[in-house]
């Protein structure tokens, strides 16, 4: 009805104007250069008018032309985008198939019709990480991490590469990077502390572990890697004064003692630590300023005062009398440590040391009685991890291969 209305509306002032115009009276007159044009005034108006509709088409002809070349791009771009949809949806689609390959090429179809933004190239470095083709994986994470709307699924991606290349130095370098790109996440402050351990970092791992239980074995390895000599002795304090039963922490401390010549204070820590847990370690050093084997065995009997009846207290002095000439004190101390608990190959193998070194038809005879009992000795104690059983080499702030930190201990074991 609108419709309807409008025409004749239209209409009516059509008729009215053409009217208007029949009925103009009169002429006009225009001379240029000499030349004189005169005609009725309702023709001059016509003309004009017939002039600005002419005008008004040649603008609604050049607006419409310059319209096609960007409709032409807008339906270009939108097909471009439809097409690189559907080959990120075929390389989702490929990767839960287990088909890499056809990821790959997926992928790469989707960054011609999308480009390279930042999801379209985490799903092509997925894809070549799939494929196996590790060097265009790393470089699209490299083109992601060079972003900074990017930069963390870039360096996680690099992190992941580097870490199944065992490469823990360039890891650790890449979690820090991270961390300033994105600081805070859970997920990067457990992988941060991971590759700190992995790559002997003690003293970030030491920060980033902080009022954890691993505490005491980092700040005591961190100690022991400070070159700074104030720093290093805040660092094993620290370590001994949280855990002074463990045997690292005391001699990263008693260390530094006597580096600062407190010799004397570096004694009396170490008699502390061996009364809560002996260990070979801490003897050997407080032993090791001893100028000969008399001296080192006086040395030893005032070391074990806290624990004079200890199994590991009576093997030691039994190994040093035997060493300063006084088999009938090493046999006696032979057998206080059997009686205290000591059962290991270890003892037996230094009684028949001592017999070698005795011709006394008793003390033959007391070693006779406890060498027979060697077929019953257990496995010497050792260093292990807590955590995962595997033997170590001796003390370390985390075990090499579960990675875990302040687990390993000194024991019997298997």
């Amino acid at each position: 009805m609108r419709a309807v209305l409008g025409l004749i509306l239209l209409t009516a002032l059509t008729v009215a104007g053409a009217w208007w115009i029949e009925h103009l009276t009169g002429n006009i007159s225009l001379t240029v250069a000499g030349l004189t044009v005169e005609a009725p005034i309702s023709v001059a108006v016509l003309a004009l008018l017939i002039f600005a509709a002419v005008l008004w088409g040649l603008y609604r002809l050049l607006h419409w032309l310059f319209s096609l070349g960007t409709a032409l791009r807008r339906a270009g771009g939108r097909r471009a985008a439809s097409k690189g949809e559907a080959a990120l949806t075929a390389t989702l689609t490929a990767l839960a198939a287990h088909e890499a390959e056809a990821a790959r090429a997926a992928a790469a179809r989707a960054r011609r019709f999308l480009g390279d933004a930042p999801h379209v190239l985490m799903l092509a470095a997925t894809a070549a990480t799939a494929a196996g083709q590790h060097a265009e994986a790393e470089s699209l994470y490299e083109t992601l991490a060079a972003r900074k709307d990017s930069a963390f699924l870039g360096l996680r991606g690099l992190i992941s590469h580097a870490t199944a290349k065992g490469e823990w130095g360039r890891a650790h370098e890449l979690a820090s990077r991270a961390e300033a790109a994105n600081p805070g996440t859970a997920w990067l402050r457990n992988e941060r502390t991971t590759l700190a351990l992995k790559h002997g970092d003690w003293q970030a791992a030491l920060l980033l572990t902080k009022d954890r239980a691993p505490h005491a074995a980092l700040a005591a390895a961190a100690a022991d890697s400070e070159t700074d000599p104030v720093k290093a002795i805040k660092l094993a304090k620290a370590a001994y004064k949280r855990d002074p039963a463990l045997p690292a922490a005391a001699l990263a401390y008693a260390r530094r003692l006597r580096e600062a010549g407190r010799e004397k204070l570096a004694q009396d820590i170490l008699r502390d630590a061996w009364a809560r847990t002996p260990v070979p370690e801490l003897a050997a050093m407080a032993l090791s300023t001893a100028p000969d084997r008399i001296a080192a065995l006086r040395q030893a009997e005032a070391l074990v005062q806290g624990a004079p009846e200890s199994a590991e207290s009576h093997f030691l002095l039994a190994r040093l009398n035997l060493e300063a000439g006084q088999p009938g004190e090493a046999v006696r101390h032979a057998e206080a440590a059997e009686a205290a608990g000591l059962t290991q190959r270890r003892l037996y193998a230094l009684a028949a040391d001592i017999a070698a070194a005795t011709q006394d038809p008793a003390l033959q005879a007391r070693l006779q009685t406890l060498r027979a009992r060697a077929p019953q000795a257990k496995p010497d104690a050792e260093w292990y991890c807590g955590h995962c059983g595997t033997r170590q080499a001796g003390w370390a702030a985390a075990c090499g291969t579960c990675h875990s930190a302040g687990q390993i201990v000194f024991g019997g074991h298997g």
